[in-house]
């Protein structure tokens, strides 16, 4: 069974760091590309970064380029999301999500984390 788990969230003041993980199994991991969504309260999901399968391009939402960056490591079926200069904003539900191949569109991804809570406030 494919199973995907996110951690690594938590609460944080404004301007400080976090680092997602998303270990994936049950897949040929190095054949997905691998997303990170986010949803706030009163939202709909948006995507906020992407790395593909092939040679590692990676993707970011407008709003997080230059403070988020995404990797993986394929020997530990593994993706990061590294998020620096956090602000209030970024408060959501984060999700990761597989997808066969290459980013694509959110409605194309064939499965999806349960998610961890990323709160920022002072």
């Amino acid at each position: 069974q494919v199973q995907l788990q996110a951690c690594g969230g938590g609460l944080v003041q404004p301007g400080g760091s976090l680092r997602l993980s998303c270990v994936a199994s049950g897949l040929p991991f190095e054949d997905y590309a691998i997303g990170w969504f986010r949803q706030a309260p009163g939202k709909e999901r948006e995507g906020v970064s992407c790395i593909s399968s092939t040679e590692g391009s990676t993707y970011y939402a407008d709003s997080v380029k230059g403070r988020f960056t995404i990797s993986r490591d394929n020997a530990k079926n593994t993706v990061y999301l590294q998020m620096n200069s956090l602000k209030p904003e970024d408060t959501a539900i984060y999700y990761c999500a597989a997808e066969d191949g290459f980013c694509t569109v959110i409605t194309e991804y064939d499965y999806w984390g349960q998610g961890t809570q990323v709160t920022v406030s002072s």
